[in-house]
């Protein structure tokens, strides 16, 4: 089904008969792939708990955190919009930013600069190593999609996943209804 090539900034939709609890109905950020790997953030599983249960020096806002993949859950990870007003950030595709200097980014938070609905964090991240994503999406274990960073901010966690793929229109429209448990109808 997914035809298109992986990039970084593309999405990994999971298909809907994935079968892999780490990943159902999860949409990945790639924000970075190469020959070695990939690198990516699920952008709709909600932890429960918030980013100041998790840092030693809270931040006057609070926000939510969201859990990035799997593996090493004992890392944080961001993404933004800020752009250039975040030093050292890494441009994953148009006005969208992975990244950058946290100690410069908390000041930008303590401050009021930076808006809940412009950064997102994350624990732990999802992985593969070279060959291993490929390997996957010749399974058609994935869909490949490009998004805008709109999308990514404004859209609510919960309807991510339906939503991206009500974007991509034709027969994504309609897997974007397919039941969570076919078996329940």
């Amino acid at each position: 089904m997914g035809a298109q090539a992986v990039t970084n900034g593309s999405l990994l939709i999971a298909e809907p008969f994935l079968g892999d609890p780490n990943f159902e109905r999860s949409v990945i950020l790639v924000c970075e792939h190469n020959e070695d790997g990939t690198f990516g953030l699920v952008l709709n599983q909600i932890a429960q708990v918030r980013l100041n249960d998790v840092l030693t020096d809270e931040l006057y806002h609070d926000y939510p955190l969201y859990v990035g993949g799997p593996v090493q859950q004992n890392t944080l990870h961001y993404i933004h919009r800020l752009g250039d007003a975040l030093e050292d950030s890494i441009r994953v595709a148009d006005g969208l930013y992975w990244s950058g200097n946290f100690d410069q980014l908390r000041q930008l938070i303590n401050t009021g600069t930076v808006k809940e609905n412009d950064i997102r964090f994350f624990v732990g991240y999802s992985g593969w190593s070279g060959g291993q994503l490929a390997d996957e999406m010749a399974q058609n274990a994935w869909i490949v999609s490009h998004t805008d960073a709109g999308f990514i901010f404004d859209t609510p966690s919960d309807q991510f996943w339906r939503g991206v793929l009500r974007r991509m229109g034709g027969q994504y429209r309609v897997l974007s209804h397919y039941p969570v448990d076919p078996r329940l109808n």
